[in-house]
């Protein structure tokens, strides 16, 4: 059961995706960030000094700090996906590169955002919805 607790973190987690560099952040990863193999996949990743490549770690770290909470009991697992779906929405729109990732590197891409979707149903509904959702797309 989610507490006031958990509302309060869930409104401070929404509060700092509205900051105006986060907001760029989540537009380039989401939007206009479309790689179609996996070399463009890696390039934000490994080009130091470039806004992408800020943008990129800030989204995905701030997406694993908030799936670590719910994880580590800090934040309601139904509550905070409830509202945020969108780390779920990265690690379903980059799903193509997953093995190909943990091959790389020897970890799974967004290993608490999977974590997340292994463990809460209900971010397993909206990762299911969302990889429809995006195969519909693509077609």
């Amino acid at each position: 059961m989610a507490t006031a607790t958990d509302a309060e973190v869930v409104l401070r987690l929404y509060e700092l995706r509205r900051e105006e560099t986060m907001r760029k952040a989540r537009t380039f990863v989401a939007m206009e960030f479309q790689p179609k193999t996996f070399a463009e996949f890696q390039v934000p990743g490994s080009s130091m000094g470039t806004p992408e490549n800020a943008y990129w770690r800030q989204v995905l770290s701030y997406w694993e700090m908030a799936a670590s909470m719910v994880l580590r009991g800090a934040v309601d697992p139904d509550l905070f996906v409830d509202g945020n779906g969108e780390g779920i929405f990265l690690y379903a729109k980059f799903r193509q590169f997953h093995e190909q990732y943990q091959q790389v590197t020897g970890m799974p891409f967004m290993r608490r955002t999977a974590e997340l979707v292994q463990t809460v149903p209900a971010a397993k509904e909206v990762y299911d919805r969302v990889v429809k959702m995006l195969e519909a797309r693509a077609s």
